[in-house]
């Protein structure tokens, strides 16, 4: 059961083209936000669509694959699990950030 405590799987489309940052080691880092769309019908019967934004992190090779492959509006499956970081915002202050660390994906056709 331990690998069901923290697992996180969506399909969605990139909202930006992945933010690609290389650090002093040579690893890279991925960084890009994910929609994910769920329709239903309200009681007068309209189709409504609520959108969800999913802030996506992604290390490595996999980092590597999204850089090369990946631009805003493309439609992916991607599992990975949620991890919660704090860091300061430019005036010093402190924030919380949830992120959908992406450990598997697989690209869909337009």
């Amino acid at each position: 059961m331990n690998a069901l405590k923290n697992k996180v799987q969506l399909i969605g489309n990139l909202g930006n083209d992945p933010e690609i940052i290389s650090l002093k080691n040579g690893k890279k880092l991925a960084k890009f936000s994910l929609a994910t769309n769920e329709n239903y019908k309200n009681k007068e019967g309209e189709k409504i669509t609520e959108t969800q934004w999913h802030n996506i992190v992604a290390w490595g090779k996999l980092a590597e694959i999204i850089e090369n492959y990946l631009s805003k509006g493309n439609e992916i499956v991607m599992e990975g699990k949620l991890a919660s970081r704090t860091f300061e915002d430019k005036s010093g202050e402190k924030k919380w950030i949830t992120e959908v660390v992406c450990q598997e994906l697989v690209m869909m056709k337009k």
